[in-house]
């Protein structure tokens, strides 16, 4: 069977090609192999000194793999969410909705929400919406007057005889 046709979602070969001349083992990591220039820290012997090296370089090599498998399941799952036609946006959509609802049932939400409550049920509110609402009516009829004013004051500057040249 093909590698890059594994669908064992646990094989490390998932969606990775036979070709490995791209492997990321062969790079020459700074820190590893090769520090002769280095010297030894006190109390370290040399045969000491290259079983670490030997070992950071496994430990590099295993890192190198573990982020070609993630890379290979990440473009997995984006390709599964494709076929499911999860898009980005959708998901961002349950998210925000998601974190609403927690929002919502939250101790600090539902304390604030019982205090606005609460505030809009006080006489002093009740008050002051009524006195807003006077004062909005009352602003409202006054630029409904000056509307008015202006447009007969235009309407009889438009009758005088010098208005033509205006035009």
């Amino acid at each position: 069977m093909d590698p890059s046709q594994d669908i064992n979602l646990n094989s490390p070969n998932k969606g990775l090609g036979v070709d490995h001349s791209d492997s990321l083992a062969e790079v020459p990591v700074e820190g590893a192999v090769g520090n002769s220039v280095n010297p030894l820290p006190p109390g370290l012997t040399e045969e000491e000194a290259e079983e670490l090296r030997t070992e950071l370089m496994k430990v590099e090599e295993e890192i190198n793999t573990l982020r070609q498998v993630l890379s290979a399941k990440e473009r997995h799952a984006a390709e599964l969410k494709r076929k499911l036609g999860l898009s980005p946006l959708n998901e961002l959509r349950q998210n925000i909705t998601k974190s609403w609802q927690d929002v919502q049932t939250s101790n600090a939400y539902l304390s604030a929400s019982a205090t606005l409550d609460d505030i809009t049920h006080s006489e002093a509110y009740k008050k002051t919406q009524e006195t807003l609402s006077q004062a909005g009516q009352k602003t409202s009829a006054a630029l409904t007057t000056v509307g008015s004013a202006i447009t007969r004051r235009l309407g009889d500057m438009r009758a005088l005889p010098f208005s033509n040249s205006f035009r």
